[in-house]
């Protein structure tokens, strides 16, 4: 299911009563807490809870997915399997993307 807009009038739209966001490291804490907090102050009724990362996971993001992806590299490991299928209809048979944002996995 996807939509536009803002996550919690998404929230509200699908009755939902808690947003449940990540931290992988603790330079996302800052972010993650004035987002709680603007949340909070859109929808009173809607809690925020973050959850961390197993250390597994603590170096994927989806800048580092898509890039990856986007330089042919394989992601089946690092997302779900649907996530995978979309990113290899996305990328496959193109040319690789030497535009992308960052380029630090390329070197």
């Amino acid at each position: 299911m996807g939509y536009s807009g803002l996550t919690v009038d998404f929230a509200k739209e699908i009755g939902a009563q808690v947003i449940v966001r990540g931290l992988r490291v603790f330079s996302d804490f800052e972010f993650e807490f004035r987002l709680a907090l603007a949340n909070t102050e859109l929808a009173p009724g809607i809690e925020t809870m973050a959850l961390i990362t197993s250390k597994e996971h603590t170096f994927l993001s989806s800048t580092t997915v898509r890039e990856i992806a986007s330089l042919g590299g394989n992601v089946s490991t690092m997302v779900p399997p649907h996530v995978n299928a979309a990113l290899l209809e996305k990328f496959n048979g193109q040319e690789h993307d030497t535009d992308f944002a960052t380029n630090a996995l390329r070197d």
